[in-house]
Parts: C-alpha cells; structure tokens; sequence
C-alpha cells in the first residue's frame, strides 16, 4: 500500500490560476484533495514556495534517436538509449513522454523500417523499470509501402500510442523544393549525390498508393481509439480532409492560416518549444510564438529537446503577459486532451498525482523533484552541503 503524501507550502498551477503556500494530498498515486482541512497519517514534503505544477506531457519527441544513434552509423544498445531517454525526460518534468519515431523507407539511418520497429519494443519493454510513463509516436512516411505491415503489427502487440502520417516528398511540407530536401539528406545522414538520387526516385515512385495505404491504417488506428496526427501541414483546404479521417493533432503547421484552419476542424495544433524558446524556425517555417499569440497554438512539444519545455513556457509568460496558468497548459492539460488522456495534465481531485516541483535560479527554472503517480521518481538538490 502506498504511503499517503502531502506537499504542503508550494505555489500551486492549477486550472484557472496560481495558489500561494497551498497544500496537496495525494493517496494511492491520486490527488485526494487540494488544501485539506485534515489528512490522517502522511508523510510530509515542505517545498517552500517551490513551484508545483502538473507532470508535463510531450507528444513529439524525437530525441531519443539520438541517444540510439549520437552519430552517423554509431549505435548503442536499445536498452541503454531508452534508459537514458527516461531519465533526461525526468529531469526536464516530463512524466508522460512519447518517443516520436519514424519509420521511414530503408536509407535513413535509425528511421529505417526494422530498426524502428525493434526501437519502438525496446521503449515498451524498458517501461517497467523506467522514471517515467513512456509511450511510442510513430511516424509513418506515407511514401514507405512496406511500413504499414510492421504498423500493425506493433498496434496489435499494444505497442503503438500514437500514430503520426507525414510526407516528405519535396514540394510539401518543410520541404518545398527537391534542393531542400537533399541538402537536409545530405547534412544528415551523410548521402552522396547518387544515393540521393535514388532516395529521390523511390518517393516519387512510391507516392502511387498512398491514399490507401493511409485510409487503411487510419481505420485500423480509429478502431483501437489510438489517436492519429499529421505532420508539416501546409494547407488550409487540407484540414477538412484529414479532420474526416479520423486526425486530432496538426504537427508543426507549416503557417499561420493553416494552423487557424486546423484548429477551426476542431484539430488541436502542436508546435516546437525550442522554436519557441530560440524564437526562430529550423527550416523557416511559422514561429511558434506566433501561433501562441494568434491564439492557433494549443500544445507545445519538446521536439529534439525535452529540456526545452520548461523554460520555453515561464519565457511565454514573460514575452506575452499570459498568465502562468495558461502557459502550463499548453504542456499539460492541452496535450492531455489531445490525445484522450483524461486522467492527467491538471492538478485537480481525482487526477494523477503526476507532480513537478521547479525551482527558479534568476530566469533558468529547474526541475527539483518529481513524482510519478505519486512515486517519487527524481530529485536534484541544487544546494552546496
């Protein structure tokens, strides 16, 4: 039986504001009651004024590629990588992450079919040991003929969490031209002309199948209630089409009347805290803080930097004057209903006691302690003993 807990002194991110010196209650990994009157045996955490706000949740995070593959063709085991991952997300307050991988065609390093499936069980296996709660994205290049196969395989296996459709066929997207596209290729993964070439090739080959080929994991993803994005989004006219299939997320719209479109289908919108933290876009596109201010932003994501949220919304409250509230819900509450998470993203009675403690040193805030339905499952102490 867990032991029943209580924080008391923190200032509180709640729903609709901020509370001072409050107290929260949590019994068997659940918020119990907000500033109660009496509580029984607990143990008691003073935090001092800390600030106490939900677990972050991170729907597009890619970074753990890079714990797999640091560099071009260097590899380290699966287990290793998703330890490490699990964490860097905990330390950042992150305690439901999903890992974005991308199953994309056979050239592309880790995002190559087999290789992402067998990373995609890795990070299943590795969450009974792991800090936090971690989940699989995965990216299908709706240009791969042979993913979908694999697809379903892990979402029969109840491996899959989110299923994302993205095409990087140069001329859409992020992507405008087949310059563009090669020159990333090229920086990337290291791919001479002729391998480029063939690359290049495949996809307009492969385009032919598509609309079936996504129609078909669509429906399967729908029966399951596995909820279903889309990626680099460039048009307006677009939405309608992918709101009928079934999609409740838009990934890094590529402009503002896109991502205003989208969220007018009733497409909640996701854009990157490091855009939004290094205010300006890798590849050009809309700025997050952009989408934030026209009010057509409704999630941040940790992207290639988990460590990136944290600090991307307390810079929010300071450039906008929005309230602290508001700038946590765009990595707790927001995400949460994005993708049909009821239970978390809010400190609020009978929610998920998913809890993150922030201490702030001058304007760089950092994580102290977390919690994990209820469990302690990080701490740093920052003070010299």
């Amino acid at each position: 039986m867990k032991q029943r807990l209580l924080l008391t002194r923190a200032k509180l991110v709640l729903p609709d504001g901020v509370a001072d010196q409050a107290d929260v209650l949590i019994d068997e990994g659940m918020i119990r009651a907000i500033e109660p009157e009496a509580c029984g045996p607990a143990r008691v955490v003073e935090l001092d004024g800390r600030l106490l706000m939900p677990g972050m949740i991170d729907l597009h995070c890619d970074a753990l590629e890079k714990e797999v593959e640091p560099r071009p063709n260097v590899h380290f085991p699966l287990d290793f990588a998703c330890a490490q991952a699990d964490k860097r997300n905990a330390a950042a307050g992150i305690t439901t992450v999903y890992h974005a991988i991308a199953f994309a065609h056979q050239e592309l390093g880790v995002r190559n079919i087999a290789f992402a499936a067998e990373l995609a069980r890795a990070v299943h296996a590795w969450q009974d040991h792991a800090l936090v709660e971690n989940r699989v994205h995965a990216r299908y290049e709706v240009t791969d003929p042979e993913a979908p196969e694999v697809l379903k395989d892990l979402i029969g296996a109840g491996i899959l969490h989110l299923l994302s459709f993205m095409d990087h066929t140069p001329g859409q997207g992020q992507y405008k031209d087949a310059a563009s596209y090669r020159a990333f290729l090229a920086k990337t993964y290291r791919k001479n002309d002729e391998e480029l070439d063939v690359i290049l090739a495949r996809k307009q080959t492969d385009v032919a199948g598509v609309a079936e080929r996504v129609r078909a994991l669509a429906t399967l993803a729908k029966s399951r209630r596995i909820p279903m994005a889309s990626h680099d989004d460039d048009s307006p006219a677009r939405m309608v089409s992918l709101a009928e299939l079934g999609i409740t997320l838009s990934e890094f719209p590529i402009d503002l009347a896109t991502a205003k479109a989208a969220r007018a289908q009733g497409i909640a919108t996701l854009v990157g805290a490091p855009n939004l933290l290094r205010g300006a876009s890798m590849s050009g596109a809309l700025l997050a803080l952009d989408a934030v201010q026209a009010g057509a932003a409704d999630c941040l994501c940790g992207d290639y930097s988990p460590a990136a949220l944290l600090p991307s919304i307390l810079k929010l409250v300071e450039l906008t004057g929005c309230g602290l509230d508001q700038a946590v819900a765009l990595v707790t509450r927001n995400p949460a209903r994005a993708v049909g998470l009821a239970d978390r993203g809010e400190i609020a009675v009978g929610k998920r006691a998913d809890l993150v403690a922030v201490r702030q040193f001058g304007n760089l805030p950092q994580v102290e302690r977390v919690w994990v339905r209820g469990r302690a499952t990080y701490r740093a102490h920052f003070d010299k003993v």
